[in-house]
């Protein structure tokens, strides 16, 4: 969609948009986000720990996109190269939880998610057109409370995305 880096898949090296390659390191764990920018913190964090990605998808956060960050967490379940996935959503719309109620219904592989954009005062632009809270779907809390009423690991610092993952994994019984 606009505003994204593109989709990656590691293991084959294959990608489509702006993605640097060499940062990634092929493993398991699916990523979606709305931000550009924290695709590359995720993926460092967790190629830190070991940790692997199967596929990363950006969605971008503009008010109009193309696949829906629903769509793309659809996907990486019913990948059976990804055993987790890690949903990085932001301030604005309600694409978290559209996500969190596919997830509460059919996701069983542990999510991890993190919402950027959780200082914002609402109506303020943060970034780009698609960060504005307006609405109550907007707000950082309420994506929170849907995405663990889903049963996700919400982290609150993006700095700990990786190690919630980590301990995400180490609970499900996956390397």
């Amino acid at each position: 969609g606009p505003n994204c880096p593109g989709v990656i898949t590691p293991s084959t090296k294959t990608r489509v948009g702006i993605m640097p390659g060499d940062v990634f390191l092929p493993g398991k764990v699916g990523v979606v986000s709305r931000s550009g920018t924290l695709v590359y913190e995720v993926v460092a964090q967790l190629t830190s720990l070991g940790i692997g990605q199967s596929t990363c998808i950006g969605v971008g956060g503009d008010p109009i996109i193309g696949t829906r960050q629903v769509e793309a967490v659809r996907l990486l379940n019913e990948d059976p190269d990804t055993d987790a996935i890690v949903l990085v959503g932001e301030i604005g719309g309600s694409a978290e939880q559209e996500a969190a109620a596919y997830i509460r219904e059919h996701v069983k592989k542990p999510v991890v998610a993190f919402i950027a954009g959780a200082t914002a005062p609402p109506g303020r632009r943060m970034g780009h057109a698609g960060a504005i809270i307006s609405g109550e779907d907007g707000k950082a809390e309420n994506k929170k409370a849907a995405l663990r009423d889903a049963g996700a690991y919400v982290s609150d610092s993006p700095a700990e995305i990786g190690i919630t993952m980590q301990r995400a994994r180490a609970e499900r019984g996956l390397r």
